[in-house]
């Protein structure tokens, strides 16, 4: 075991793990953080912190996932390398698994224009493949990032990578995934699917190129809330693609059915998702409607979560 995570040892076993995802609040409202994780308890495997997601400023993701570890939820704590150089990065990594941390996601992060602070400086002194072998480094062969200096202590997490089936060139992503991989990734979860005949290409890629051997891949699901954000998601957001039969659905059903529907394409997706070689699990982003993660997964006969 790399980590002795709830996470790890899940996937380990060969259970079909399920992980939530939290967003901290846009302040230091700790009742906001409590809200959610008394909504995500006992469902999943463990929860994604997400670290000033979409560049917007927000709670620290280690102070967040300390938080979740007080409450009995096991974190899995995002790092992006927009907004830290690697001496920060490494300070941050010895500061949070000092506080018991065990899951890391390693990320680029989204670029500082789309957020609150559009003129802040971002950093990327280092890439999200750099970040994932820096950690590996730091864990398997206890070195500080690119010297043959030890560290004192010990490092133990279970390493997460993102890959998005979605991005152009189509082609590519399994071979960037790879590269991840290579790099140290143990476990990986991917951008939100929708398009399930695209998604299956993509695993028959990962498997022939035997990543599904070598890392447990988990698969993002969001449950869509209603036509608008159906439409929304599918015109605007880069690296989602909704096939036009879910948008039809979604625009067919009456406004006040609107979230019974998308719950149920979920279901449906996650069903599908179960059958796909190389999927160990679902990575659930129910983006501030944490109130409906139990009714999914008890649909999807996901609960309750296995104790390892």
């Amino acid at each position: 075991m790399r980590s002795e995570s709830n996470l790890e040892k899940v996937l380990e076993k060969g259970e079909f793990a399920v992980t939530g995802e939290l967003g901290p609040p846009k302040g230091n409202d700790l009742e906001l953080v409590k809200k959610k994780i008394g909504l995500l308890k006992g469902n999943v495997d463990a929860v994604n912190i997400t670290d000033n997601q979409t560049a917007v400023v927000r709670m620290s993701s280690i102070a967040t996932s300390k938080i979740l570890i007080d409450e009995g939820l096991e974190p899995v704590m995002q790092m992006v390398v927009r907004d830290r150089n690697r001496i920060a990065i490494q300070s941050d990594i010895f500061g949070a698994t000092a506080l018991g941390i065990k899951n890391m996601l390693c990320l680029s992060g989204d670029h500082q224009t789309f957020g609150n602070q559009p003129d802040a400086k971002n950093v990327f002194d280092i890439d999200s493949i750099q970040l994932i072998d820096g950690v590996r480094r730091l864990r398997d062969e206890k070195k500080f990032f690119g010297t043959d200096e030890d560290i004192e202590g010990e490092v133990k997490l279970f390493i997460g990578a993102a890959f998005n089936p979605f991005a152009e060139p189509y082609e590519y992503r399994p071979y960037r995934l790879k590269k991840k991989v290579q790099a140290g990734a143990n476990f990986v979860q991917s951008q939100c699917i929708y398009d399930m005949k695209m998604f299956k290409e993509f695993m028959k890629v990962a498997c022939d190129l035997g990543l599904d051997e070598k890392c447990h891949i988990m698969a993002g699901v969001t449950p869509l809330k209603n036509a608008g954000m159906t439409k929304y998601m599918a015109k605007n957001v880069p690296g989602i693609i909704i096939p036009d039969e879910i948008v039809k659905r979604m625009s067919d059903v009456p406004k006040e059915k609107a979230a019974e529907e998308g719950i149920k394409i979920c279901v449906e997706q996650i069903q599908e998702l179960r059958e796909i070689k190389g999927v160990h699990g679902i990575h659930l982003m129910a983006i501030e409607w944490e109130e409906k993660v139990h009714e999914i997964l008890t649909q999807a006969k996901l609960l309750p979560r296995p104790v390892v």
